[in-house]
């Protein structure tokens, strides 16, 4: 039995989020033979991030290209940024993956927070309130252009006048979309406004079981029961380790180190126990209780970032040794 694709007996849908992160063309390979791994190996789904700065492929474009090599895998994003594309045009562009890909497209959404890639790219970035205030209203206009013959829309951000979307997707109503972020006072409200699915970015289970508190009550507020979002724990750090030494070092040769913190140093030691608390990470049994801690809260998707993020030999350990025995 494959554990992935719809495991009711698990209660858990299990996705991989590759990285994008390559330097010459020749790399595409390596990532295509991941995703490829992964549809083999009986995962739900793969995912990309939205980032432009740096050494790395643009996820879009990726994730085209895997819905021609794939068939079963869902294809999602976690998340784009709102600010780098117009709603109307993103929206046609999901209607179009979704129909190339035969109905696999997850929509994934989010505010955006890195200036400086917006600073390096000469794109706008707003405060904080008014980044989530837009995706709010991107998502109301995305959801029109996919359900509505020619609709219209005039908000504070954003303005569509009779702006028809065919071929429409082949999901129905909509391909879900998905929410990331974890603020308690706006971001969250928007999701239990709009989401089908919210992925809260990076937190120990103490912290997500009080954000999802949030979340419920946000719902409650507007009349939405909370049973009809799907929750997502994204693990940022994932990896199967024998022992502390191996650890510290695959995290230190794949440049993973402590990054200061409100103008705080942060030691290594810190940021490794805060990658343990945060991600399943850990030896065989460790990793495995954390997926029994994940399935306990009612959670129903669980997505991986591996430490190596497209390494086949830790891929299958972990499908192997975690996944297929917890």
């Amino acid at each position: 039995m494959l554990y992935g694709v719809r495991n009711e007996v698990q209660n858990l849908k299990y996705g991989v989020q590759l990285s994008c992160r390559r330097k010459t063309h020749e790399d595409w390979n390596a990532f295509k033979e991941a995703a490829l791994a992964c549809e083999e190996l009986g995962y739900d789904s793969v995912w990309l991030a939205d980032h432009v700065y740096g050494t790395r492929f643009e996820g879009w474009t990726f994730l085209a290209a895997l819905s021609g090599i794939t068939t079963k895998l869902r294809l999602g994003t976690l998340v784009l940024c709102n600010n780098f594309r117009n709603p109307a045009l993103l929206a046609k562009m999901g209607a179009t993956l979704d129909v190339i890909s035969n109905g696999r497209l997850e929509l994934g959404l989010g505010a955006g927070w890195n200036l400086e890639e917006h600073d390096a790219y000469g794109l706008y970035f707003p405060r904080f309130r008014e980044r989530i205030e837009r995706v709010d209203e991107a998502i109301t206009i995305i959801k029109k252009m996919w359900t509505e013959d020619t609709p219209s829309y005039a908000g504070r951000y954003y303005q569509i006048r009779e702006a028809s979307c065919d071929p429409k997707p082949v999901q129905k109503p909509h391909p879900p979309i998905t929410i990331g972020g974890g603020g308690e006072k706006y971001t969250l409200r928007v999701v239990a406004a709009h989401a089908d699915r919210w992925s809260y970015p990076r937190g120990n289970l103490t912290i997500f079981k009080r954000k999802l508190d949030v979340l419920k009550t946000h719902c409650l507020g507007l009349g939405r029961n909370p049973d009809e979002i799907d929750m997502t724990f994204y693990s940022h750090d994932t990896h199967v380790y024998d022992n502390e030494e191996e650890l510290v070092k695959t995290l230190k040769n794949v440049g993973n180190t402590p990054r200061p913190r409100r103008g705080r140093h942060v030691t290594f030691e810190e940021y490794l126990n805060q990658t343990k608390q945060n991600s399943v990470i850990g030896t065989v049994e460790e990793c495995r209780t954390k997926i029994k801690e994940i399935r306990a809260l009612g959670i129903n998707h669980v997505i991986f970032r591996f430490t190596q993020p497209e390494s086949l030999e830790q891929i299958r350990r972990f499908t192997e040794e975690v996944i297929k025995r917890s």
